[in-house]
């Protein structure tokens, strides 16, 4: 973790309190001292600090590595800070091109509103919806027009945009860049001119752009922002950062006993940094924790109460609960209280035809195959035989550890 120089100015234990939070799971805060003063003089004036988060609508859903940002958010605006979630439906015209080796083709207006739409519904599973500011960048970046942005293109020089890192690289390879992704940081960091933010958020792909707020507030007269940048968040792998491509995510609209079940499924090391970035528990209760642990506790009950967290987060305590009776009935072999009940005629009925009708094998060849495996159970009993016929009654049909069916053969 690479934090700014840590602050030497003495400070109340409200701006103490703050600033710890403000650090826990970051990567950078630039810069503390300049933060350690904003929070003691909104702390001396009752006025809260502006907070802002842009995220472009590329994606009509997110997951739960991106929700770490949010959490930040969270634990600001709990703080009593003003919260500003800015949805960049302009900038999206345009296109990010950070950590990009080639240049992004950007989105359609269409798409754009389409994607928006979930954005602000997704984010007020982790934001309290009462207390924040939703904006959209279009508002102040359409009325800058062309003068404007020649205007905006001269406060920053091509040189300095050039040390970029994405830039520098597909420039010295010889790949080619177009000139409006230099608009795209330009964009952005003028958002932060337009919010008159005190502080931006971001992931640790997104420090450039951040910075670029700092350097157009100044040029604006304004009191430059503060830049917070956030970890990428390991997947399920335990390797790579979450990503659908990789297929080591957890969707947030994912069904609670799939979230649940797949935040047990990650390793015990893994676990305490998805603690301290995705969890709502203070450090000291997570340390406390952590201690149980290397004392003798079953890490799995750690596990346990982290996916309750998550899953009560995106859906409810309800439904956590369930999703834990559920996982505890399918480790054990048990049957889960709720599945899919249906009637199938024409008994009796061969076992691969059942699965497929049942929806539990997308063919015929793969029931055969999942036989082959063991991985077929007809109340509880493993089924070896392909051949195997069933005759008119009710059975519990289950396949693997997750998939089942009470089948009604007539």
């Amino acid at each position: 973790m690479n934090q700014s120089a840590v602050t030497t100015m003495p400070v109340s234990d409200g701006v103490g309190r703050a600033l710890e939070i403000s650090l826990r799971g970051v990567q950078e805060l630039l810069p503390q001292d300049e933060w350690v003063k904003k929070l003691a003089r909104s702390e001396a004036t009752g006025t809260p600090l502006r907070i802002k988060l842009g995220l472009d609508p590329t994606a009509p859903d997110i997951h739960i590595g991106h929700t770490v940002v949010l959490n930040k958010m969270r634990q600001l605006q709990d703080l009593g800070h003003q919260v500003i979630f800015l949805i960049g439906d302009f900038t999206s015209l345009i296109g990010d091109p950070s950590g990009r080796n080639s240049t992004r083709p950007p989105l359609t207006p269409e798409q754009i509103k389409a994607n928006a739409e979930t954005y602000y519904r997704q984010a007020s599973l982790v934001l309290d919806p009462a207390r924040t500011e939703i904006r959209y960048n279009s508002e102040w970046s359409e009325p800058l027009g062309a003068s404007g942005m020649i205007q905006l293109a001269a406060r920053y020089t091509v040189a300095r945009m050039m040390e970029r890192d994405d830039f520098h690289k597909r420039f010295t390879t010889g790949q080619s860049i177009a000139v409006h992704e230099f608009l795209y940081p330009l964009m952005q960091g003028y958002d932060s001119v337009a919010l008159k933010s005190d502080l931006e958020l971001g992931g640790t792909d997104q420090k450039f752009n951040l910075l670029m707020g700092r350097h157009l507030q100044q040029e604006y007269g304004q009191e430059p922002q503060c830049v917070l940048t956030m970890p990428l968040l390991v997947g399920l792998d335990g390797v790579d950062k979450m990503s659908k491509s990789k297929n080591n995510y957890i969707g947030i609209a994912e069904e609670p006993n799939t979230m649940f079940a797949k935040v047990l499924s990650i390793s015990d090391t893994l676990m305490w940094d998805w603690f301290t970035l995705l969890s709502f528990q203070s450090l000291a209760q997570i340390a406390a924790l952590k201690a149980e642990v290397a004392g003798g506790r079953n890490p799995k009950d750690a596990k346990v109460m982290l996916a309750k967290e998550i899953t009560t987060r995106f859906h409810s305590a309800a439904a956590a609960e369930a999703a834990e009776q559920d996982f505890h009935n399918r480790s054990k072999g048990g049957v889960p209280d709720e599945i899919p009940e249906l009637s199938l005629s024409g008994a009796p009925l061969g076992i691969g035809a059942l699965l497929k009708s049942a929806n539990l094998a997308p063919s015929s060849t793969e029931a055969g195959r999942l036989i082959d495996g063991g991985g077929v159970r007809v109340d509880g009993s493993v089924i070896s035989d392909r051949g195997l016929k069933l005759e008119a009654g009710t059975y519990v049909v289950q396949v693997g550890k997750r998939k089942f069916a009470r089948v009604t053969l007539g």
